[in-house]
């Protein structure tokens, strides 16, 4: 259940939010679709659902769009159910506990940008840890409470038999690089974080040991996009264009990683480190993204780009005993095919001969 304070965080970081733009020029004319995200500033990990302003794809499609970190998940799910936000960015930690009590709204789920699973857990390089079972005891590190590797993280542990609330200690210890100095600084002993995060430590020159991932480990966490349902059938064709847009990104950053980082730093300029030169800063963002990119393709043979599986829903609520007998409000295929309309091999031809 989303509480009176969320709300009121909620529509403080939407404010602050509309601050926010990227440096490229927008289309005169264009629509205008708000995406927020749950984080407190735009990071590579964002560059699918970004790129497409740079590469064409939001103007083929009509519109424009506006990239919102609004800090936290409670808080784009508040903002989409709001309809503060057009697109939201939709994560089952935060929408499970909702639905299992009979209290989720208008919103859906209608295309999965970002696959299970990317989190890991980290430790400092020649550390004595060498296993998940090992961190009992241990001081574990998160970016932040409300970030997607916290419940995720608390799930895996529990698969393998650890109490996650007794047994292990949980330390909130800030995105990025901060996360990695806490590493390095023995203030935390093991990190739990994301693919992208990991990339950033990594490229500032921080030495880390990946502690080898648990077998049969749970299809869990995917991220998607998520918009109210009543929006999405007044404006079909506007959802189905940012599906495909982000469709089309996905693939380009396959085909080039080293292009895509290029388009991204034309909108953002300020995320590239301080100081860094063009060459270094394509070179931070492509360490970032590098794991990252492997998600955007479905792990199921023979499911199209973006399409949902309900037993990824079905897993993490079982796993976490929230009794939910039917996850349809929550998700729908139904734009899928036609978000997949587009030629792959065009978009990968654009990717080669991409010139910045």
């Amino acid at each position: 259940m989303i509480t009176r304070r969320e709300w009121l965080l909620a529509s403080s970081a939407f404010a602050a939010a509309l601050t926010m733009a990227p440096r490229s020029g927008f289309a005169q004319g264009a629509k205008t679709l708000k995406v927020g995200f749950g984080q407190k500033a735009i990071s590579p990990n964002l560059i699918n659902l970004l790129i497409g302003e740079t590469l064409g794809y939001n103007a083929t499609e009509g519109f424009k769009v506006q990239g919102m970190a609004l800090g936290g998940n409670n808080n784009v799910q508040v903002a989409t159910d709001r309809g503060d936000v057009d697109v939201g960015i939709g994560v089952p930690s935060t929408a499970l506990p909702i639905l299992s009590k009979g209290e989720w709204g208008g919103a859906v789920n209608f295309y999965e940008y970002t696959y299970p699973y990317k989190w890991d857990i980290a430790v400092k390089k020649g550390a004595a840890i060498k296993s998940y079972t090992e961190l009992k005891g241990k001081n574990i590190g998160v970016s932040d409470f409300a970030g997607t590797e916290f419940p995720v993280t608390k799930n895996v542990l529990r698969s393998l038999g650890l109490d996650p609330e007794k047994d292990v200690k949980w330390t909130a210890v800030g995105n990025g690089i901060p996360a990695g100095v806490a590493l390095d600084r023995g203030a935390i002993d093991a990190l739990a974080y994301y693919d992208t995060g990991f990339g950033q430590i990594e490229a500032a020159g921080m030495a880390i040991d990946m502690l080898p991932r648990p077998d049969k480990l749970p299809m869990i966490g995917g991220q998607f996009l998520m918009a109210q349902r009543a929006r999405i059938d007044a404006d079909r064709a506007l959802f189905i264009g940012y599906g495909r847009s982000v469709a089309k990104a996905s693939v380009f950053l396959l085909a080039n990683p080293t292009a895509g980082a290029q388009a991204f730093l034309k909108m953002y300029p300020e995320t590239a480190p301080r100081g860094s030169t063009a060459e270094q800063a394509v070179k931070s963002v492509i360490e970032a993204i590098s794991r990252r990119i492997k998600l955007y393709e479905p792990p199921y043979q023979g499911t199209k780009m973006g399409a949902i599986r309900e037993e990824e829903f079905a897993t993490e609520a079982q796993m976490n005993g929230w009794d939910i007998k039917d996850f349809s409000k929550i998700y729908t295929n139904d734009l899928i095919e036609e978000i997949n309309k587009f030629d792959a091999e065009q978009i990968r031809a654009q990717a080669r001969a991409y010139v910045g």
